[in-house]
């Protein structure tokens, strides 16, 4: 008897995974089937069974080693390998106005340390307590956007280097950037990250696919097209990928969890207003393959 199913979901992008029992040790042969499902569908969404922090952790390492947040006090208490997203006792993050309504906890398209040359292998989200309003994640699968590209568009962004920044601010954004007022000041306290210049179409390192390599939050302009061209370039790569025929979205209800493939996609936090309360634990599956380039003082000149 097999120790899961796999499942479609309403969408071309991810799976369910049904029947899988935590209150067991995963054995290694299932941890090895789960594991190899992720690889062929990018994102696993596990309802109902992440009833504790052992859980999620126990299932977590199915995929690859743990990665702790390089700062103690985002980790969970007790727990170094779980990272706690919480507004319990108030907004960690900048709050927008969207619409009038006071919004925290909306993170735009993006990819996990795309402004680094070692993204995350993945991520793990188990959702401990859900807002009454709003509080959806999105995944997009940047593997199958790039498969639909055209012949031409394929060659014209083969050897492409794009230009991604770090960003703390929704304001910061080139491209895609959503319709918002900052409510909250500026007193953000973040490390110092380099420019890099990662390649536009990334080759996947253990299923061999090609992606489109975006992340709307942080890229800036493809290396040698600052213009208008390279702008509008990003724009229908930007519009193509999220087509919603390469989207899945998440409406959470409490103890699920949805892991995440981030070589092979992007995803976006929608928010909740400020006054409600979302608890997220999450745990990340360390990248170990390099990427493009980090942009030293003397080569940004040439980034233009």
């Amino acid at each position: 008897m097999s120790a899961f199913t796999v499942q479609p979901l309403n969408s071309g992008f991810g799976r369910e995974i049904t029947g899988l029992d935590l209150s067991r040790t995963i054995a290694p042969d299932t941890a090895a089937a789960l594991r190899q499902v992720w690889l062929d569908h990018g994102v696993l969404v596990f309802r109902g069974i992440g009833t504790s922090p052992e859980t999620q952790i126990a299932l977590s390492r199915c995929f690859g080693e743990l990665e702790p947040h390089p700062i103690a006090k985002f980790r969970r208490g007790g727990y170094p390998d779980l990272i706690l997203l919480s507004n319990e006792h108030g907004a960690t993050g900048p709050v927008y106005d969207f619409d009038g309504v006071a919004t925290t906890q909306r993170i735009p398209w993006h990819t996990d340390l795309a402004f680094t040359t070692t993204p995350n292998a993945g991520a793990l989200l188990r959702m401990v307590r859900k807002p009454d309003t709003g509080g959806q994640t999105g995944w997009t699968d940047t593997a199958a956007a790039y498969d639909a590209l055209d012949t031409a568009t394929k060659a014209d962004i083969a050897d492409q280097e794009a230009v991604y920044l770090f960003r703390t601010g929704l304001e910061d954004m080139r491209f895609n950037r959503p319709e918002g007022r900052r409510i909250t000041p500026r007193h953000e306290n973040y490390p110092t990250f380099p420019p890099v210049a990662n390649p536009l179409v990334w080759t996947h390192p253990e299923t061999g696919r090609k992606v489109i390599n975006l992340s709307t939050l942080n890229i800036d302009h493809i290396v040698g097209r600052r213009d208008d061209r390279g702008d509008a370039l990003i724009r229908r790569l930007i519009d193509h990928t999220l087509n919603p025929r390469f989207r899945y979205v998440h409406d959470w209800q409490n103890n699920d969890m949805v892991l995440w493939d981030n070589r092979r996609s992007m995803h976006m936090a929608f928010g909740h207003p400020v006054d409600q309360i979302r608890v997220v634990h999450r745990t990340t599956i360390k990248g170990t393959v390099k990427m493009g380039r980090v942009l030293e003082a003397a080569d940004t000149q040439h980034a233009n």
